[in-house]
């Protein structure tokens, strides 16, 4: 079968709770780091990122800043705990022309199954190109089943 005809659901390894999935490997994120409900993760503005006009697409930072505040929560919930987001705004202040781009995230609420999360998306510069904020919400059967983690899967 044809790759693209592959259209789920998928199962795969990943080497640890927290590590890139396929979709954070495809945008070339990387994780800086993520621990105590905080997370720092960086992108390049690649070419195949742009928009029409030249700029990152809102998608791939939206995307950057999602991953982060993801990665800032599994650092403080059980490895394999199945949660998702639920809702997100994300306010754009400048664009972003070129460069590495760096997401700081932190988990900012926990209240039951609900997780509250912020980003800031900065250059080197510090300079704040998006400020994000979302919710997450841990589902009933709280297992991720389709994902194994620990594994020796590759992390490139």
């Amino acid at each position: 079968m044809d790759s693209r005809d592959d259209t789920g659901p998928h199962r795969f390894d990943m080497p640890a709770w927290i590590s890139r999935a396929p979709f954070e490997r495809h945008l070339a994120m990387e994780i800086v780091r993520a621990e105590a409900g905080e997370a720092v993760l960086k992108m390049p503005f690649l070419k195949q990122f742009a928009q029409g006009a030249g700029l990152m697409h809102g998608g791939a930072l939206v995307s950057l800043a999602d991953t982060a505040v993801v990665m800032a929560i599994k650092s403080v919930v059980a490895p394999g705990t199945h949660f998702a987001t639920i809702s997100m705004e994300s306010r754009f202040h400048h664009p972003v022309k070129q460069g590495d781009i760096v997401a700081r995230a932190v988990v900012t609420e926990r209240q039951g199954r609900m997780l509250t999360g912020n980003c800031d998306v900065v250059d080197a510069a510090d300079r704040t190109f998006m400020t994000f904020a979302s919710v997450f919400k841990v589902a009933q059967d709280a297992v991720i089943q389709s994902v194994r983690f620990g594994s020796s899967a590759e992390e490139g």
